[in-house]
């Protein structure tokens, strides 16, 4: 899990993904928080908040987080596929 988890960081469409959630839910213009925002690390850091874990290494071990992480993935596949979604 980790290891994906690193990966998914480092996905330019799960940080594009973060830029338009972000903006979506404090209602921000594109103006105000443009697109390719979030990076590696800003991805890494939103990543380990909202699994409530220190490192991505504990996705291993953490059976609470590891399902964190598999909720996240499956919503970013559900955006992916999207009709009419830019990219």
């Amino acid at each position: 899990m980790a290891r994906q988890a690193a990966m998914l960081c480092q996905d330019s469409a799960f940080q594009l993904y973060l830029d338009r959630r972000r903006r979506a839910k404090h209602r921000m213009t594109e103006f105000q928080l443009p697109d390719d925002t979030h990076n590696e690390e800003d991805a890494r850091d939103w990543l380990c908040a909202a699994c409530q874990i220190q490192s991505r290494a504990e996705l291993d071990h953490n059976p609470t987080a590891a399902a964190t992480f598999r909720r996240i993935r499956h919503r970013l596949q559900v955006w992916k596929q999207r009709p009419g979604r830019e990219q």
